[in-house]
């Protein structure tokens, strides 16, 4: 049986996203803890920063936390703000890119185990 678990937002380490300058990602619950089937993290995205456009293997998830950018998704872009939720098919190709003063920030669910992410670009 999985035991409950409970992570402060002061445990959460960021690190830079090596893809990409300007984004930060936040491991807040993954396997490493006990999580038997999905990883949820948060990412950071930086006033200039752009995330290359790329697929993973694994569907994403997302919940947009703070701030407004641009997520483009196969061939549309659509401007995202606090609130908005996206479905990120296992395959599709898409990127990120925040034009505006403050920072994005948004949660990232997906099925845990590996995840090979193809840079496009």
């Amino acid at each position: 049986m999985t035991e409950p678990l409970l992570r402060r937002g002061d445990e959460i380490e960021y690190e830079t996203v090596a893809a990409a300058d300007g984004l930060e990602k936040g491991v807040l619950i993954a396997d490493d803890h006990g999580a038997p089937n999905f990883a949820i993290r948060r990412f950071v995205l930086e006033p200039g920063a752009e995330v290359p456009k790329h697929t993973n293997e694994v569907e994403h998830e997302q919940y947009v936390l703070a701030g407004e950018y641009t997520v483009g998704l196969e061939d549309e872009e659509y401007e995202v703000e606090a609130g908005d939720s996206l479905l990120i098919p296992a395959g599709a190709v898409h990127w990120y890119r925040n034009d505006g003063d403050d920072p994005g920030a948004f949660i990232c669910a997906v099925p845990n185990g590996d995840d090979e992410i193809d840079l496009l670009e």
